[in-house]
């Protein structure tokens, strides 16, 4: 366990070591490439165009599990709205995610990308931002000059049609499977520990499956909580998040001097559910951050 804190700390103070990128702005102005000009707003209403239409019944299932969860259709549709009030346009802004590796986690990801462009990928399994402090000042100087960022992060937890949290119907596999894997395996593997039924071995993680051990000691500080709650799968994604938020929140102070003119961080549970519906986010955290990094403004109640 020592191995993987010590090696979790690296990771995260990898910048130290690695100057991918000033840590102050920099310009890329000379090989800058103008984006259309079309408006972000216009593209959300196109995303959307051939993808399962809304379904109340299911609509109101997904939110009595997940109260404060919005269809993506709706969140990306007032995200976008939100910051483009803002300054921020699809020729002028990078969108960065840090969201689990799993293909499901795509939807959101490939959503936005359709709006802003490019995206930028911090994240690995169960969302954690592996990218650390080098991943961030590399894509910070990505990001247009006199340009905006927009980092989506945060993990996913999967639910069926018929409300079964912590699985999902994925496209032509016939198995309802786990969703997300990672953080199912991290949560027998801390329940093993709290349970006393973990096996004593003298073995180090394998480096081949790094960020497993890594995600398994960082939920270890939520034992106590998940296994007071009421329902494990469902308080599963929520203890991850608030693990996140504490190291996205300290990557973007470490590089704030990377911001350009500014940055919005967008925080939550991704939703997802089968190929007949539409996905979901509960959002947690939506800020506004300025050119010096400093938090101005909150922007959860517009959503």
């Amino acid at each position: 366990m020592k191995f993987f804190v010590a090696s979790v700390a690296l990771l995260f103070s990898a910048a130290e070591a690695f100057h991918t990128a000033p840590i102050g702005r920099t310009s890329t102005r000379t090989n800058m490439i103008v984006k259309g000009d079309e408006k972000g707003s216009e593209k959300v209403a196109k995303v959307f165009e051939g993808k399962p239409a809304e379904n109340s019944e299911f609509d109101a299932l997904v939110k009595a599990n997940f109260p404060g969860a919005m269809s993506n259709k709706e969140l990306e549709t007032k995200v976008v709205s939100v910051l483009e009030g803002k300054g921020f346009k699809p020729s002028n802004t990078l969108l960065a995610t840090s969201l689990c590796a799993d293909e499901l986690a795509r939807v959101l990801e490939d959503d936005f990308v359709k709006v802003y462009g490019n995206n930028f990928n911090l994240g690995g399994l169960s969302g954690f931002p592996f990218a650390g402090n080098t991943g961030f000042g590399a894509m910070a100087a990505h990001v247009p000059d006199d340009g905006y960022c927009l980092l989506v992060h945060g993990p996913h937890v999967g639910i069926t049609k018929d409300g079964l949290i912590g699985k999902v119907e994925r496209p032509g596999i016939a198995l309802v499977d786990t969703c997300c894997g990672s953080a199912i395996a991290a949560s027998k593997y801390l329940k093993g520990i709290t349970d006393g039924g973990a096996k004593i071995t003298t073995k180090l993680q394998s480096f081949t499956d790094f960020q497993q051990g890594a995600v398994q000691e960082l939920i270890l500080p939520f034992g106590k909580r998940l296994g007071e709650a009421e329902n494990r799968m469902k308080e599963l994604p929520y203890a991850l998040y608030d693990s996140q938020d504490i190291l996205v929140r300290d990557i973007i102070n470490t590089g704030k001097g990377g911001i350009k003119k500014g940055l919005a961080l967008l925080g939550g549970i991704q939703i997802n559910t089968g190929p007949d519906t539409l996905d979901y986010f509960h959002p947690l955290r939506f800020e506004y951050y300025n050119e010096d990094g400093e938090m101005v403004e909150d922007l959860l109640a517009l959503l």
